[in-house]
């Protein structure tokens, strides 16, 4: 297969595969509000749907949905002084009577409507003379604030076409680097950092699939020299999209690979290349496969190996999470892991070592899962691969112990309401080779 048919199934891959669930749900919300405020049933009048959903960036998996419900002009008087919570109340209200089983909750700015493996976030507006929407923020008593939604998706448009249509698809595969990589940065922040490479450069501008390898490594060569700053501004509205993580590290990291997936092409790894930069949604390599492993007596080695996507449901990045390692040994300071492998400080057997989360913006409660990779001849040697994503057991930690040498890596996951929204990983070099690295 050759780079562009790759690619092309990769774009293909990653395509929203609920839409008609979400449509469903979309006209439902809608629905109940245009019975309480206009006394009509119609699932598609007075509705925006806006976020990656409406700009058509989203990406299957996608757990965070933006709908804006244009209010009745009339009702303006009743809400305009002060009245930003009744409305917001009122809007759940009329939601929560139309369907009394669904999980209803208020926000500071929206009402979030809770399904299985995602949510609506439904956001009562007035819309304004000049086509922008006044929104209600309930922080700190109360105030108004304006969104131009439709300015970034009619700018978003005459943009894709002008980059012949590489722009939303870049968006794309952006989005499958960063659940590949934990980057938890927003959806509207991704759109906005692909737009402003896109226009920065013309070398795509009638290009297509042949070229998106060239395409990945240009895009994050430019990412990683961005200069660190809070924010950037939107394309077609100009509002300034909050930066929560910086991204420039990951980004070099990936650009470093994209490299070595373009000096790869031709060979049998190719596709794992591409794979370590946009996951599993990009395709395996055709008519080959991973040979199973061999300990040095020739026995076949157990592949234990467990990957997110085939454990959980829903992978969708828009949280950090921060773990580190406290390295213990008798007699001994305990000491950071991550600070060791930054002071090149080898990492020897006979160490205990506590995995923890040391930091994260997740706001609410959060469910954690680990995963302990064994990697190296020694952990195949051992028929000890590991690799089993397994739930933490309540401490928000795990406890393993250093016995072999190899490359190991430790990741955790965590999941809020069934979705995988934030993710780290650590590598653990053991320098020399005893026991088993086990518990």
């Amino acid at each position: 297969m050759s780079i562009a048919e790759t690619f092309k199934q990769f774009l293909g891959n990653l395509a929203v595969d609920n839409a008609q669930t979400i449509s469903d749900r979309y006209g439902e919300i809608t629905s109940a509000l245009n019975k309480t405020f206009r006394d009509t049933e119609s699932k598609t009048a007075n509705t925006l749907q806006v976020g990656s959903y409406g700009r058509y960036t989203a990406i299957k998996g996608i757990s965070d949905l933006d709908m804006l419900y244009i209010m009745p002009k009339g009702k303006w008087g009743k809400y305009k002084d002060g009245g930003q919570s009744k409305l917001l109340s009122d809007a759940a209200a009329a939601i929560r009577a139309r369907y009394p089983s669904t999980t209803v909750k208020i926000d500071r700015l929206v009402v979030q409507v809770l399904y299985s493996n995602f949510r609506i976030e439904a956001q009562p507006v007035f819309e304004q003379e000049d086509g922008s929407f006044a929104y209600p923020d309930t922080y700190n008593g109360g105030t108004w604030k304006i969104t131009r939604p439709r300015e970034e998706i009619w700018a978003m448009s005459e943009f894709d076409t002008q980059k012949n249509k590489n722009f939303r698809r870049l968006c794309k595969m952006a989005r499958a680097w960063k659940n590949k990589h934990g980057v938890g940065i927003g959806g509207l922040l991704i759109d906005t950092l692909v737009h402003n490479f896109l226009k920065s450069c013309s070398d795509y501008d009638e290009r297509s699939y042949l070229y998106y390898d060239y395409m990945s490594r240009d895009f994050f060569a430019y990412l990683k020299e961005l200069p660190k700053q809070d924010y950037f501004a939107a394309l077609g509205s100009g509002q300034r999209v909050k930066v929560k993580k910086n991204f420039q590290r990951k980004a070099k990291k990936t650009h470093e690979q994209c490299l070595k997936a373009i000096e790869a092409e031709g060979n049998n790894n190719q596709n794992d290349k591409w794979r370590a930069v946009y996951g599993r949604s990009f395709p395996a390599a055709e008519k080959t496969q991973k040979a199973a492993l061999a300990d040095r007596a020739g026995r076949v080695v157990r592949m234990t190996e467990e990957f997110p996507d085939e454990v959980f449901a829903t992978i969708d990045i828009r949280n950090n999470i921060c773990i580190d390692c406290q390295v213990e040994q008798s007699g001994f300071r305990p000491a950071s892991l991550r600070e060791m492998l930054n002071s090149r400080i080898l990492l020897m057997p006979s160490k205990k070592l506590t995995f923890s989360v040391v930091e994260t913006d997740i706001a609410g409660p959060y469910s954690l899962f680990w995963k302990v990779l064994n990697r190296g001849q020694e952990a195949t040697n051992r028929n000890c691969i590991r690799g089993q994503i397994v739930a933490d057991e309540g401490a928000k930690s795990t406890v393993e112990h250093t016995k072999f040498k190899g490359d190991h890596v430790v990741e955790c996951y965590a999941l809020v309401n069934d979705v995988v929204v934030a993710t780290d990983r650590i590598h653990v070099p053991i320098s020399a080779s005893q026991e088993d690295y086990d518990d």
